[in-house]
């Protein structure tokens, strides 16, 4: 004899968090000068354009959403003299989940993930994402194999997730839980993708 145990998505409260991630994510990140920084599309964009005053060591991406973890990968394999920071928000990672595989096979040292988790799909309409519901992406990155990760969920915890961000050495990721508000008001950010990887070759290169 079966049991229905179904529960339907209007029966699940989203978790409550409580970090503002205005303040969250600068804490986290401290210097961002620091790093080569890839963020996802979105709220993490605007979050990075925001810290960075747009600057050119960041690639905001847009449009492409679930690249951002590989193509940080892959510049943090490129440049292994770089710290290289991808920053990504829960929708954006879900796309494309099994990168995490990928970083922890290949495990390159100078290589951090943060994932700004709101528990929602800013993109398209502030639904409640898969973790709101009970998937935890701390959990699946170690489970992954990568080696350094941690759940940042209170202001008392930025301090350890930012040491990790620096000094690891293995690729890690911080889980950085915050609540459903806004990002950063409204900020011009370059949205031309090709003129954006143009800003950050030469950022990085010297030269386009």
């Amino acid at each position: 004899m079966s049991t229905d145990t179904t529960v339907s998505q209007a029966e699940t409260p989203a978790p409550q968090f409580t970090l503002d991630r205005r303040r969250a994510v600068p804490a986290l990140i401290g210097d961002h000068e620091d790093f080569l920084i890839v963020s996802g599309l979105a709220g993490t964009s605007k979050d990075i354009a925001a810290l960075t005053d747009d600057g050119g060591h960041a690639y905001t991406m847009a449009g492409a959403m679930g690249a951002a973890t590989m193509t940080g990968l892959g510049l943090a394999l490129a440049r292994p003299d770089k710290r290289v920071l991808v920053v990504t928000g829960d929708g954006e990672l879900l796309m494309n989940v099994g990168s995490l595989a990928t970083v922890a096979v290949l495990n390159p040292s100078n290589l951090g993930i943060v994932c700004v988790d709101n528990g929602h799909y800013g993109e398209t309409g502030n639904q409640l994402s898969h973790t709101s519901l009970g998937v935890d992406l701390e959990k699946i990155a170690a489970g992954s194999g990568i080696k350094v990760t941690a759940a940042v969920e209170s202001e008392a915890g930025l301090a350890a997730g930012a040491r990790l961000l620096r000094e690891s050495n293995a690729a890690c990721f911080v889980l950085l839980r915050v609540s459903p508000d806004e990002p950063p008001p409204a900020y011009k950010r370059l949205l031309d993708p090709a003129a954006c990887k143009v800003r950050f070759r030469t950022a990085l290169l010297g030269q386009p």
